[in-house]
């Protein structure tokens, strides 16, 4: 029973946790904490109500801002439209067949009526709603329960929910990667528990977050970032626990040469110690001042203010040295850091390479790829085809690759229901082009004496006769 407990406890919402808000399309990722407000679609509440509950329940918004669990039975229609019409080109929406007013709506809510009860009433004061065919009956329900039902489901974080929501959202932050191109970019790299992968991206760490996820917290993962950090937002809202992290690592874009040509110093200097030193040897060429007056009476003048002077001097030498002492701790583990993920790169035994980036791949994908076993798969997105059509060439003419396949992607979305199934009417223009292939081990001395080998019998003897 204590396994089984435990076993149930992953899918229990925990205060700290990180959790998906969902209501329709619209998705928020967030961290759970006390007595936080929360404001969601102009909707505001708390979350701790929500705390010890299995994740994917749908909860719906009280007064006062709780939540309270949604019961199954109260998912059904809120009327049983056994009557209804058999056409509806006759119903004119001229905005007269509803009796209910916005005052009268917001009269129902200030008495504490629930939102299907208000779609209820909806229904009732509608005189054209029994006029209407069944189909248009159950859309015109679905479309009030979406307006006035004040419902949110709460989601364990996830690939594809984190995707969805910053693709909604934000585009332009994860270079309007679309969820069914990043599982695609998964499957081509062939990402798995125990393999080491090497990630370049800018997009707010969606696909590294995706890719730790998948491999599950074992192996190892190097971050390739360029600027003066990587940017992980989106791993934070994956809420990984702590030994995911172990297996992260990151190493910066711009040391990449310096580590291939062997010559790459991984010892920081500390810019503190000499900062420092210079400070001490300015303080020491500063001459004395010479007292003016009576030495008795200077000293009983200055007596009284020299303990405060002295009081405020040492305060200051101690937030600088704590200050000193700060930054050294942090240069020391960035070298550290450095250090380790070099030492992971220089066996140039990667497993395979992702590339999803604002940034012109062909660069980055050439020298990346040193650092790639053979038969290995490597995968590069881009939102734009004109530069991943510049690295298929590039790579045709340097060799050392094969199966290389460009393809784009392409989704729609259907609505299957009894008798009305068919494409919806709007949908994404493009999901974004890929190119995908697998690195071989290249012979370099080969193509010397094949050249030669190759060279036709007919040619060289003619060549010899001109000659003689």
């Amino acid at each position: 029973m204590a396994d089984n407990g435990d076993d149930d406890a992953q899918y229990r919402i925990k205060e700290g946790d990180y959790v998906v808000l969902k209501r329709g399309d619209i998705f928020k990722a967030l961290q759970i904490q006390p007595r936080k407000k929360v404001i969601f679609e102009k909707q505001w509440f708390f979350l701790d109500k929500a705390v010890g509950h299995l994740y994917s329940t749908k909860f719906e918004i009280l007064s006062g801002g709780n939540l309270q669990p949604k019961k199954p039975k109260e998912e059904e229609s809120p009327a049983d439209a056994k009557e209804a019409g058999t056409d509806n080109r006759h119903i004119l929406d001229d905005g007269t067949s509803q009796k209910l007013t916005r005052d009268d709506i917001e009269t129902l809510k200030e008495q504490g009526l629930k939102g299907q009860e208000i779609v209820q009433q909806l229904i009732e004061n509608s005189s054209t709603f029994r006029d209407k065919t069944e189909y248009a009956q159950e859309k015109y329900i679905k479309k009030k329960k979406k307006k006035y039902e004040n419902t949110v489901t709460i989601l364990k974080p996830s690939c594809r929910s984190l995707a969805m929501m910053y693709h909604g959202r934000e585009p332009g932050k994860i270079c309007h990667l679309r969820y069914d191109t990043l599982a695609q970019m998964l499957t081509l790299g062939n990402i798995h528990a125990g393999s080491k992968v090497l990630v370049f991206e800018t997009c707010a760490g969606l696909v590294l977050g995706s890719v730790m996820e998948r491999m599950g917290g074992y192996g190892s993962v190097i971050q390739m970032y360029p600027g003066g950090g990587p940017v992980r937002a989106g791993v934070e809202s994956f809420g990984f626990p702590a030994h995911f992290h172990d297996t992260l690592h990151d190493f910066p874009i711009c040391h990449v040469n310096a580590l291939l040509a062997g010559n790459l110093d991984t010892a920081a200097k500390d810019p503190c110690a000499d900062e420092k030193q210079s400070n001490t040897v300015e303080g020491q060429n500063q001459p004395e001042a010479e007292p003016r007056g009576n030495p008795e009476e200077q000293s009983m003048e200055t007596n009284a203010g020299d303990d405060t002077a002295d009081q405020e001097k040492k305060e200051r030498e101690k937030l600088k040295e704590a200050k000193v002492q700060g930054k050294r701790v942090k240069l020391e583990e960035k070298r550290k850091k450095l250090a380790a993920a070099a030492s992971l790169l220089e066996g140039r035994n990667a497993d395979g390479l992702i590339i999803a980036s604002r940034f012109h791949p062909c660069p980055v994908l050439m020298v990346l790829l040193k650092f790639l076993s053979p038969s290995r798969p490597f995968v590069v997105y881009s939102q734009y085809k004109e530069p991943l059509i510049e690295c298929y060439t590039k790579l045709k003419e340097q060799g050392g690759t094969v199966s290389l396949r460009l393809a784009d992607t392409w989704l729609r979305h259907y609505q299957v229901l009894p008798n009305r199934t068919h494409p919806l009417l709007l949908m994404s223009g493009g999901g974004g082009y890929i190119l995908s292939g697998t690195t071989v081990a290249a012979d370099r001395a080969k193509p010397a004496s094949s050249q030669r080998a190759d060279e036709p019998a007919p040619k060289r003897l003619k060549v010899t006769d001109t000659e003689g």
